[in-house]
Formats: structure tokens, sequence, C-alpha cells
């Protein structure tokens, strides 16, 4: 054997029976880091996107206006991954989240300019509309043990057609809300600290991240979310109610969902029941380039802020160099793939 070749290089332990592989031990150093750490691979992309497209672009990329642009932009796909991310830990999906999301902000305008309703009221039920949909869903997926993809699938094509049905297809213009019920905009009111300008809208997304990563990392609730993702047979012989776990992960999903149809009021200013309609499948995209497994039981819900903030950034920066927005589609699907290939790689390195 080489004595050189630091890859082949042999150490034994103090019984000289067992070999280590110095190599093979740093490759599984590192892949053992990325397993505990998943938000570390989107975070490093995020920051080396940031860098890349500020060199090309230009100083005015790093102007304080435009660095909050982006999360101002990406304030409602940030919140609805977050829901979605909570979702997929569980080894589930849900496509219903856009529609929920914009019926939420269509109950909200029309209980409150068609029936009279006090704003408030009419946003409490609005949230409890995103709050019973979700229910439904976990309902469907824990008892009647139907596949979560078509469980939303349906629940998606459901909660569209009653949104269109039920608004008319009508908007509610921006200038009778701000009159009317100025409070239902109330996400869309800015902070400005110097040149920068901060929604409240992002505000909440930050707020949702922070507060989500703590239950996920410091409860035995978030605990038994990565478990019944992970391995659901495992936890419920662990004791872990494993039904439960889903139908409130699904719940609180359809709930955080509402909010940011409240937030997307704030952010158009109108209430419209053609907006969002790809929210689904952006948000499912600023999970997987963030890092969370679509297989469940892995993921940092912070990788999602991270995801979302990629695909905003690559927006932002191919607009100001002029590039067709074909490119940003292009390269946020690389990135996709490439996601889903390290998180393979991962899985079977350390499983």
């Amino acid at each position: 054997m080489d004595q050189q070749d630091n890859s082949k290089k042999v150490l034994f332990n103090a019984n000289d029976e067992i070999p280590t592989f110095v190599g093979s031990d740093r490759q599984s150093h590192v892949t053992t880091y990325l397993h505990n750490n998943p938000a570390a691979v989107p975070l490093t992309v995020l920051l080396i996107s940031i860098i890349v497209f500020g060199v090309v672009a230009g100083e005015r990329f790093f102007s304080p206006f435009a660095l909050t642009l982006i999360f101002q932009q990406v304030a409602i796909i940030g919140i609805v991954a977050c829901a979605q991310s909570l979702v997929i830990l569980t080894a589930g999906i849900d496509l219903s989240v856009g529609a929920i999301m914009v019926l939420s902000s269509v109950v909200m305008g029309k209980l409150t300019f068609d029936q009279g309703l006090p704003p408030e009221v009419s946003i409490t039920i609005g949230l409890l509309c995103g709050l019973l949909i979700g229910l439904i869903n976990g309902l469907l997926v824990a008892f009647v043990k139907l596949p979560p993809f078509i469980v939303t699938l349906g629940t998606w094509q459901i909660t569209l057609a009653i949104n269109f049905l039920y608004s008319g297809s009508e908007v509610i213009r921006s200038q009778d809300i701000a009159r009317q019920a100025p409070i239902l905009q109330f996400f869309g009111g800015t902070i400005e600290v110097g040149d920068a300008v901060i929604t409240y809208g992002v505000l909440f997304l930050l707020g949702l991240v922070c507060l989500s990563s703590y239950v996920l990392s410091n409860t035995a609730w978030g605990r038994h979310i990565y478990a019944v993702g992970d391995d659901p047979v495992a936890a419920e012989l662990a004791g872990v109610s494993v039904n439960r776990v889903l139908i409130e992960v699904y719940a609180i999903a359809g709930l955080i969902c509402a909010f940011a149809g409240w937030a997307l009021i704030g952010r158009l200013g109108s209430v419209s029941p053609q907006a969002g309609q790809l929210t689904n499948i952006e948000s499912i995209t600023a999970v997987v380039i963030g890092g969370i497994s679509l297989f469940g039981g892995r993921g940092a819900l912070a990788g999602s802020l991270f995801g979302a903030l990629i695909v905003g950034v690559f927006s932002l920066g191919l607009r100001m160099l002029g590039a067709d927005v074909q490119w940003t589609y292009l390269l946020i699907g690389i990135l996709i793939i490439m996601a889903v290939t390290i998180d393979q790689y991962i899985r079977k390195k350390v499983l």
C-alpha cells in the first residue's frame, strides 16, 4: 500500500484489529455536518449569489433599498414556505397552500365589503377558514390514510373553485380598502431606516421563522414532527401520536397560509381572487432549495427562508442585468435538481 496516499492511509486502533480510513473519515464528517445542518448549503449558495450579483450588477445591488426589496418580494412566498416546510418535514406535501391563501384573503375582503362585518371580525373568520381547510387535509391524511399529494390536489381544486364562485372574480380596489378598512392592508405598512424599506409583512415572516425554528428545535412537539417524517412506525412505537401530529401540522399550515392571505392584501393593496396562482409551486421550490428533504424528517425551517431569498436574489439580479426572465427559471430549475441530488447523497451516506 502506498504510504503517501492519504485517501487510503490506514490507522489502527489499540488492538490493531479495526482499520480507520482517514479519507473516508473526512468525507463522513462533511456529510454528517451537512446532515445535522441542512441550512448550511442554501445559506452558502445565498451568500455566493449575493456576492456574484453584487460584483456583476454593481453597487446598486448592494444598496439598502435593493436588499430590502428582495425581502419584500419574497415575504409572501416565505410565509407560505414555512407552512409547506412543516408539512414536508412529516414526509407529506400540501398543494393547496396557495388556494388557501387566496380564499382566506377573499373571505376577509368580501365579508367586510359585501356583508358589512367589522374588518377585525372578517379577518378572524378568514384565518379560521384557512385553519378549517388545513384541518380537513389533516383528517383525510391521518384517518382516511389518503396520500397527501392526492388529498391536497383535491382540496386545491375545490378551494380554488370556491374562491372564484364566492368572489365572482371581482377585485376589491385598494382605494376602497384604504378608505373603509385599512387594517386589511396592515402588513403592507412600512418602516424606513435610511434607504431601507421594511414592511410589516417582512417582519412577520422573520418572526414566524424564528418562532417556528425554536418550536421545532426546542419542544417535544417539534421533535415529534421530525420523528413522524423520519419513520412514522418507529414514532408510534415510541409513544408519539402520529395521527394527532399530522392533523395539527396540516391545520397549523392552513392557518399560516391564511395569515399569508392577509399579508397578500397588504402587499397588493387590493383583494384579488386571481392572485397567487403559482404560490404552491413557488413554496415547494423554496423548501427544496432550502435543504428540507422531500422524504421528511430532515431540514431546518430557516433553510426555506434562505431558499426563498435565493429565488429573490436571482430574480432581482437578473432583472438588473436586463436578462430574460426565462434565465431565472432555468437557474432555479438547476438549483432544485442539485438540492435533491445533494439530499439523496447525504441520506445514502449517513443512513
